[in-house]
């Protein structure tokens, strides 16, 4: 069985690049820099996601469904030694995540559409990933990439991050490559994403560093900007 985990409070805001400086000032002087990130205090995600025929994730997401999953790959600067596997489960604004690691090998196996191997995996969540694209059709539909700014603080297990030029690509057999050729998926190239995840609490110290006028709470999905486009 996999690790019983927990569904955190997630929450999201699109921000202008003159906000998102102010407020980073403001997180540098009382949250810490992930360790995973570089020198600039960033890195690279991409990841891809999985839908059926019919856009069952798409759809349940634009309908604003309250109870939803999704499964994607990711992996971090191009680096292909370490490549998850993730499924994302949301409860309105609460969410939960389960994840497996997969070798390079497999993840080239899965996407040239070999998938016999997954089925006697012994991880879990690669097997219930197998049924579902057997019995729902999900493929791999979508490349999502985006650089990521994170901060942490542990009071409430505390996650700040800012993720800024998100680009996509749609689906061929080459997706694990580091030559991407990709298009913006946001209207402008400052356009930036805040999202704020914590477990049971949000000190009143974190919501009084994040709070700008005029700003609001939205329920931006990556992966639906980047199926504008197919």
């Amino acid at each position: 069985m996999e690790q019983e985990k927990h569904y955190r409070h997630e929450l999201k805001f699109a921000i202008p690049y003159a906000d998102y400086l102010a407020m980073r000032a403001r997180l540098r002087a009382v949250m810490t820099a992930d360790p995973h990130a570089d020198a600039s205090g960033t890195y690279r995600i991409r990841s891809i996601y999985f839908d059926n025929s019919d856009d069952k994730a798409l759809r349940e997401k634009i309908d604003g469904v309250g109870k939803r999953e999704k499964f994607r790959i990711r992996y971090y600067n191009d680096d292909f030694s370490f490549i998850t596997l993730e499924k994302k489960m949301k409860l309105g604004s609460l969410c939960l995540k389960y994840d497996a690691r997969l070798t390079e090998e497999e993840c080239r196996r899965l996407l040239s559409g070999d998938t016999a191997f997954m089925r006697d995996h012994p991880r879990e969540l690669v097997r219930e990933l197998y049924a579902k694209m057997t019995y729902q059709g999900l493929r791999p539909r979508v490349l999502v990439s985006y650089v990521r700014e994170p901060y942490v603080f542990p009071a409430g297990n505390i996650r700040v991050t800012f993720d800024s030029r998100i680009r996509t690509t749609l689906f061929h057999r080459e997706f694990l490559t580091e030559q991407v050729s990709d298009i913006s998926a946001t209207d402008a190239p400052g356009d930036m994403i805040l999202e704020v995840k914590y477990d049971a609490f949000l000190p009143e110290l974190i919501q009084d560093l994040i709070q700008v006028p005029g700003i609001r709470q939205q329920a931006f999905s990556k992966y639906g900007a980047c199926r504008r486009f197919g």
